[in-house]
C-alpha cells in the first residue's frame, strides 16, 4: 500500500472516530430480512471481507433507510476503495440527516481526494470551514495539504486545530511538518516543551522531545525528559522493565555528563548499589566503594565481591605489605569459587609478580586473563613484567615492545617497566 493510501485511510479512520457512532439510540424494528443482513455484514466484517460489507450495509440501509447502515457503508465503501460510492452515499447522507452534517460532508471531502480531485476536494472543505470552524474541519484541511505537500498551508491548519483542541496527536504532526518539512526546529521544539510544562510527560509528546534532543546532542534535556518519565513510571510495577530500561538511559547519560551527578542519583534513588560501587571507584572515592561494598557482600555473599574489597582494601592502604595477606586471602576466596574474572585474574596475578610473592603463579593467573581480553594493554604490561621478574628478558622486551606501539610511554608505569626491560636485555 502506498503512502499516499496510507494516510488517507489514517485520516478517515480518525475522523470517523472523532465524531462517534450516530444514531446508536435508533428505535428497530427487526424483520427477518434485516436480521439475515446483519448477520450476513457482521460475518463479512469478522472476516474483513470490505466488498460484502458494504453491500450488505447499502442493503441495510436500502431496506430500513436508518443512518447507522448508511454510515457503515460509507465507512466500508471507503475501506473497498469504492470512492465515488463513498461520495454519493456521503451526499445522500447530508441530505437526509443534517444533524450529522459536519461528519458527512468530511467524508465528501475525503472521497473527492480519494479520487484524485483534489483541488475540488480543497474548495469543498474550505466552504466546509465557513460553517463550522472545528478542529476536525481545520485537521482535515491541514491533512489534505500535508498528502500534497503543501506544508505551509498544512501548518496553517494543523496550527488552527491544535489552538481549538490542544490535542496531543495534533501537536506531534504540527511539529513533525515544522522540524521535518519547514526547517522550524526552535518552533516545533518550543510547542513541544510548553506542552510538557503544562500538562507534563505524556508519553508520545516526551518520545518526540527524546528524539529532538538526541538529534541535537542536547544531554540535559534528555536527562530532564528522563527524569520526569521516572518519576512518573517509578511506582507501577506493570511497568517496572520500563522504568529499568529509563533508569539506566539516566545513569549512562549522566555518566558522559558529570559522573557525580551519576554518583548523586544512584545514592538517591538506591537502585543499583553494584553501578554505585563502580562509580564511586572510577571517580577515585576508593573509601565509599570499599564501604558499599563491604555492606553488599555481607547481605548478599556473592564471591565476587570479595575481588573488589581485596582491590579497594589495596589501594586504600598505606601500608602495602601489612594488608597484603587479607587481600591474598579475599583474591583465592573469589577465584576458588569458580568465577572467570579476567579483571581479578591479572589484578591479583600482577600483585604477586610485582612483589615477588609467587612469579609463577602470578604469570599463570595473567595468562588466563589474557585468554580472555588477548589484546588487553594493562594484562600485557603484566606478561611482560613477570617475564623481566624472572629474567626472561627477551620474552619481555618482545611483549612490551606491543604495550609501547599500542600506549606509548606517558603512562609512569609503563614507562618504569620499559626501561627496565630494555637494559634487562642490553644486560643479556
Amino acid at each position: 500500500m502506498s503512502s499516499y493510501s496510507r494516510s488517507l485511510i489514517l485520516l478517515f479512520i480518525l475522523l470517523f472516530s472523532s465524531f462517534g457512532c450516530a444514531n446508536q439510540n435508533e428505535i428497530t424494528k427487526s424483520n427477518p430480512q434485516e436480521d439475515l443482513y446483519i448477520m450476513l455484514a457482521l460475518d463479512s466484517e469478522k472476516n474483513s471481507d470490505y466488498q460484502n460489507s458494504f453491500k450488505f450495509y447499502k442493503k441495510l440501509y436500502s431496506l430500513t433507510q436508518k443512518e447507522s447502515y448508511l454510515k457503515k457503508s460509507i465507512e466500508y465503501s471507503f475501506k473497498n476503495k469504492q470512492f465515488e460510492d463513498m461520495n454519493k452515499l456521503s451526499k445522500i447522507a447530508l441530505e437526509e440527516f443534517p444533524k450529522n452534517k459536519e461528519y458527512y460532508w468530511h467524508q465528501i471531502v475525503i472521497s473527492l481526494h480519494s479520487m484524485g480531485k483534489t483541488q475540488e476536494a480543497i474548495s469543498e472543505a474550505k466552504e466546509l470551514l465557513k460553517e463550522f470552524q472545528t478542529s476536525q474541519s481545520y485537521e482535515l484541511l491541514g491533512n489534505i495539504y500535508y498528502v500534497i505537500k503543501d506544508y505551509k498551508n498544512s501548518l496553517k491548519y494543523y496550527e488552527s486545530a491544535y489552538t481549538l483542541n490542544q490535542n496531543q496527536k495534533t501537536l506531534i504532526q504540527l511539529t513533525n511538518i515544522l522540524y521535518s518539512y519547514l526547517n522550524k526546529k526552535d518552533v516545533a521544539l518550543a510547542y513541544l516543551e510548553t506542552y510538557l510544562q503544562t500538562k507534563g510527560c505524556n508519553a508520545q509528546i516526551c518520545n518526540k522531545l527524546m528524539l529532538i534532543y538526541q538529534e541535537q546532542g542536547n544531554i540535559d534535556g534528555m536527562i530532564s525528559i528522563l527524569n520526569r518519565m521516572y518519576t512518573k513510571y517509578k511506582d507501577n510495577p506493570e511497568l517496572s522493565k520500563t522504568t529499568l530500561f529509563i533508569q539506566n538511559l539516566i545513569i549512562s547519560l549522566l555518566e558522559k555528563k558529570d559522573i557525580k551527578k551519576a554518583i548523586k542519583f544512584l545514592e538517591d534513588t538506591g537502585i543499583d548499589q553494584a553501578k554505585l560501587i563502580n562509580l564511586y571507584y572510577r571517580d577515585k572515592q576508593l573509601a565509599k566503594a570499599l564501604k558499599l561494598t563491604k555492606k553488599l557482600y555481607k547481605k548478599t555473599r556473592k564471591p565476587e565481591l570479595l575481588g573488589k574489597i581485596a582491590m579497594y582494601r589495596f589501594e586504600l592502604a598505606t601500608d602495602k605489605k601489612k594488608v597484603m595477606p587479607n587481600v591474598i586471602a579475599n583474591f583465592e576466596l573469589a577465584l576458588s569459587s569458580g568465577i572467570n574474572n579476567a579483571s581479578y585474574q591479572n589484578y591479583y596475578g600482577y600483585l604477586l609478580i610485582d612483589f615477588d610473592i609467587d612469579i609463577e603463579k602470578g604469570l599463570t593467573l595473567v595468562k588466563e586473563a589474557l585468554k580472555t581480553a588477548p589484546n588487553n594493554i594493562a594484562y600485557l604490561d603484566s606478561l611482560a613484567w613477570g617475564y623481566y621478574k624472572l629474567q626472561r628478558c627477551e620474552e619481555a622486551y618482545k611483549v612490551m615492545s606491543k604495550v609501547v606501539v599500542a600506549a606509548g610511554v606517558s603512562d609512569k608505569e609503563i614507562k618504569k617497566h620499559w626501561e627496565k626491560i630494555k637494559k634487562c636485555v642490553k644486560g643479556k
